[in-house]
């Protein structure tokens, strides 16, 4: 299980407009916000990342980077960003990669019925690549303050 403190597991997918992204690309110029929500285009997904896409501007002048990530394909993704106007690129993890590799792929109740998936989860990684917070069960009200109050934290 991944927890602070540790090396951010790096990884190589396909954001919303079909472009390679490479984590370890990524570090070393800002801080990330990585959040990791269940699937594009539901309620509490779209409340998740619009509240992200609010705040961009604090988060930014705190020196980070925010980056979505589900299990949704590309071109989902690339409806959800456009539908909603989303100014963060959202990362196409169909194959499990990522979600597997931070612990974020688990069993969920739903509804009475045991089944996979994501469960909402935001990690905030250094410039120098190590989990600095991870934020496990994200509560979408309120989320948006306490991860600005972590980015205060880190600098």
């Amino acid at each position: 299980m991944l927890k602070e403190g540790y090396k951010a597991p790096d990884f190589s997918v396909l954001d919303d407009r079909g472009n390679p992204f490479k984590l370890s690309e990524n570090l070393g110029k800002k801080k990330l916000v990585l959040f990791f929500y269940p699937k594009a285009d539901t309620p509490g997904c779209t409340k998740e990342a619009c509240a992200f896409r609010d705040a961009s501007k604090k988060i930014e002048a705190k020196g980070a980077t925010v980056i979505g990530i589900s299990m949704d394909a590309v071109e989902k993704q690339a409806k959800f960003r456009d539908k909603y106007d989303l100014n963060m690129p959202l990362l196409s993890d169909a194959k499990k990669q990522i979600v597997s590799a931070y612990g974020v792929y688990k069993e969920k109740n739903m509804y009475g019925k045991k089944v996979m998936g994501i469960e909402r989860t935001t990690f905030l990684i250094g410039e120098d690549g190590i989990v600095k917070k991870i934020f496990p069960k994200v509560k979408v009200d309120g989320h948006i303050e306490e991860v600005l109050e972590a980015l205060t934290a880190v600098d």
